[in-house]
C-alpha cells in the first residue's frame, strides 16, 4: 500500500470531526448500564477522552457528536469545550430502532465543510489519524482471521473499488478490513448526503452507512483513498473480550513523577 504522506498540503488539512455516539452498546452490558459505551473505560482513560485527546493532537477544532443512549452523560463528561475542542451535539432520538446510517443522516445539516467521520468505539495510536486528516479517505486493515465485518478490495492505484459485506466465505483476492475511519471532501458528503436522503426515505433506517458508500464506489461517484492503519495499535471494542484485547494494546502509561514518587 503506497504512502499517502507525499500528496498532503496544509491548505486541505480538515479540522472538523463527526463521532458516532448513539447506540446502546448492549454487548457491554452490564459496564453500559449507566452510561453509554464511548464512556468506556481502557485502562483507567474512556474509550471517548483518547478519542478527544487524538482529535486535539492532530489539529482538529470542532467536533460533531451524534448522541442517543445516555446522551447526558456525554454532555456532562465533554461540555461545550474540552482540550481546545469546540464541541456541538446531535441528538438522535430514535437510537433505539435505527442504525448507524440513520446517525450519519442525522448530522446532514450540521456538516458543510469536510470532515472525518470516527465511530466511537475505536481505541487508537494517535499517529494513525495523520494521513486520515486530509479528504477522501478510508482507514483499512489487512483482513485477518480473527476480524469480521465489511471489507474492501483496492486497486494498484490504491483506490477502494469494491466494498463486500460480512461473510465467511473464502475470496482470493487480497481484502482489507474497515477500521470506521473515513474523511470526506465537501463534493463527496454532498454526494453521501443525497444517498442517505434517499435511504432514510425509503425507511431504511437499519442499513449501516457502508451501504452507501458501497453505492457510491459502485457508481463512481465517490472515490475513497486507503490509509493503511496495520502498523499501529488500533482496536475496536464491541464487548467484553473487546476490551480485554484492547487493555492489552493500550497500557497504563506510568507517569515519571509517579515512578519517582514510589521510589521513596
Amino acid at each position: 500500500m503506497t504512502n499517502t504522506s507525499e500528496k498532503n498540503t496544509n491548505n486541505n488539512r480538515i479540522t472538523t470531526a463527526l463521532l458516532l455516539a448513539a447506540g446502546t452498546g448492549s454487548r457491554l452490558f452490564p459496564i453500559t448500564k449507566d452510561a453509554p459505551k464511548c464512556l468506556t473505560l481502557v485502562n483507567e482513560k474512556s474509550m471517548l477522552a483518547r478519542l478527544v485527546t487524538n482529535l486535539t493532537a492532530q489539529g482538529f477544532t470542532r467536533l460533531i457528536i451524534v448522541t442517543g443512549y445516555k446522551q447526558e452523560c456525554i454532555v456532562d463528561f465533554l461540555g461545550n469545550q474540552k482540550e481546545g475542542l469546540n464541541i456541538e451535539y446531535v441528538h438522535s432520538p430514535l437510537y433505539k430502532t435505527t442504525n448507524n446510517i440513520y446517525s450519519l443522516w442525522m448530522a446532514r445539516n450540521s456538516i458543510k465543510e469536510s470532515f472525518v467521520l470516527i465511530e466511537s468505539d475505536l481505541v487508537l495510536e494517535t499517529s494513525l489519524l495523520t494521513n486520515m486528516v486530509y479528504p477522501d479517505r478510508m482507514a483499512v486493515a489487512k483482513m485477518q482471521p480473527w476480524l469480521n465485518g465489511t471489507t474492501v478490495t483496492i486497486n494498484n492505484q490504491n483506490k477502494v473499488i469494491q466494498f463486500q459485506a460480512g461473510t465467511t466465505e473464502a475470496y482470493s483476492e487480497t481484502r482489507y478490513k474497515t477500521v470506521n475511519i473515513y474523511s470526506f471532501s465537501l463534493d463527496s458528503w454532498q454526494e453521501v448526503s443525497k444517498k442517505l436522503n434517499q435511504y432514510i426515505e425509503e425507511g431504511s433506517v437499519n442499513s449501516y452507512y457502508e451501504t452507501v458508500f458501497s453505492d457510491l464506489v459502485d457508481e463512481q461517484k465517490l472515490q475513497l483513498e486507503a490509509v493503511s492503519f496495520d502498523k499501529k495499535p488500533w482496536y475496536e471494542v464491541d464487548n467484553i473480550e473487546d476490551l480485554a484485547e484492547a487493555e492489552k494494546l493500550f497500557p497504563v502509561i506510568v507517569e515519571e513523577e509517579e515512578i519517582e514518587y514510589a521510589l521513596y
